[in-house]
């Protein structure tokens, strides 16, 4: 576990000075001050992510006179919802606000601290949708901090000199993909690719393969209630088209990316397309961005004319450790970091999706990201992972999504024997749905 720690000089001279405040007030008469705490938070690193974390932890520092360590925690998912397992296995108090992922907050409850008797009415300022998933057994046990939906960036200029329009079936963008790759590439950008994504085994891989088989009306994996659906036609429609792309409009090498490797390929000019999460859109239109003013978002394409335009719902939250030693500081730095202030300057700033609908509707919000309209529309038909029908074996679930999604991908197995091998680890996995 990698910390990042604010000096030692710094939390000496806040917490002597309140302290004198204090003192100086109780002396005269007055009510003393709170002595200020020392809290830790979790937060991610891709893109800007930690210096947004970063910058609105040092506001409410500023206005608490408490003082925050930032935990670094591991990029992928996987890694680092392992690390809170380790910690909180252990009734460790090492982090007090932790960063988990939507999916999360059913696994991870009983380790954390019921907010609703900090948070007042800022509950019903957010998506009714995401306080029901942070709801678990009648407990409110983490806030939404920002949103997310997989959408699909492409290169408008390149779009615009070869006669196309942006996808609108998943077969229509492996053609344009084709067309614009052969015909760059004979014009000597070589090493221009159609179509980029995250195909590395992890999470990020199981978001990309519920998007194509809910595309094509193939089901979320798992139904509502537990029942394992994955091995349809229609998945199987799906899978067979994503697994044509790699070689051909997608590198091999798309099998070991995750979120900013394809970002990279694609913000450095070598792709007409990339699915990704909306947070890539402020880094690719960056003053030093080679894509600056040539990217155009839209929502990810349906498989066809029987299918539908979706996108996985994704997101982080914030929570409060059980064992934090400090529950309602930890809970209070919790309401400023997803309050609507907070969230209006991470959208502005870096194109983090709101999880509050009033800023969708907010002017500067729209002038800075003038998609998320657009964007509003896409969280209302997004496709949400199984994890409530799944509990604590969501993970095994993914796990297994992405192994068996991937074995088609690289070709180890044929599309229908992947399936067919999901269906079979599921149906162990799930005891016959009862998770």
């Amino acid at each position: 576990m990698v910390m990042t720690t604010r000096r030692d000089m710094r939390r000496i001279t806040v917490a002597a000075g309140m302290l004198l405040a204090a003192a100086a007030s109780a002396g005269a008469g007055g009510e003393a001050r709170a002595e200020p705490v020392s809290l830790t938070i979790s937060c991610g690193a891709i893109g800007v992510e930690l210096s947004l974390c970063r910058d609105g932890v040092a506001a409410w520092e500023r206005t608490t006179g408490n003082t925050v360590d930032i935990v670094s925690t591991p990029n992928s998912s996987n890694e680092r919802f392992a690390l809170y397992q380790q910690i909180l296995g252990a009734g460790a108090d090492d982090i007090d606000v932790l960063q988990i992922d939507v999916v999360w907050p059913g696994m991870l409850a009983p380790h954390l601290v019921d907010l609703s008797e900090y948070m007042g009415d800022a509950p019903a300022q957010h998506f009714p949708a995401l306080i029901g998933n942070d709801t678990v057994d009648g407990r409110l046990v983490a806030m939404p901090w920002w949103t997310d939906a997989g959408v699909l960036y492409y290169r408008k200029d390149l779009l615009d000199r070869y006669g196309h329009q942006p996808p609108e079936s998943w077969s229509d963008l492996t053609r344009i993909a084709a067309d614009i790759q052969q015909k760059e590439r004979a014009a000597g950008q070589t090493d221009l690719w159609g179509y980029v994504w995250q195909g590395r085994a992890y999470e990020g891989l199981t978001c990309n393969a519920l998007e194509w088989i809910d595309a094509y009306g193939g089901g979320t994996i798992v139904d509502a209630d537990g029942r394992v659906t994955v091995n349809n036609p229609k998945a199987l429609a799906a899978l067979t088209e994503a697994a044509s792309w790699v070689g051909k409009i997608s590198p091999e090498g798309v099998l070991t990316y995750d979120e900013e490797a394809a970002r990279g390929v694609f913000q450095s000019g070598k792709a007409v397309f990339m699915r990704n999460w909306p947070y890539a859109w402020a880094l690719a239109q960056s003053a030093d961005s080679p894509v600056k003013g040539k990217v155009g978002v839209t929502a990810l394409p349906p498989g066809g004319p029987e299918g539908k335009t979706t996108g996985t719902l994704g997101g982080w939250h914030l929570a409060v450790s059980r064992y934090s030693k400090h529950p309602a500081e930890a809970a209070d730095l919790v309401r400023f970091l997803t309050g609507a202030a907070e969230q209006k300057r991470r959208a502005v700033e870096a194109a983090y999706n709101p999880t509050i609908p009033a800023l969708y509707k907010d002017d500067e919000v729209l002038a800075a990201n003038p998609f998320f309209g657009q964007l509003y529309q896409t969280f209302e038909t997004a496709v949400a992972r199984p994890s409530r029908a799944t509990g604590d074996g969501y993970n095994r679930l993914s796990a297994a999504v992405w192994q068996r999604t991937q074995d088609a991908l690289a070709g180890r197995m044929t599309p229908e024997a992947a399936l067919a091998r999901l269906d079979r680890d599921l149906g162990r996995l799930s005891r016959g749905g009862r998770w």
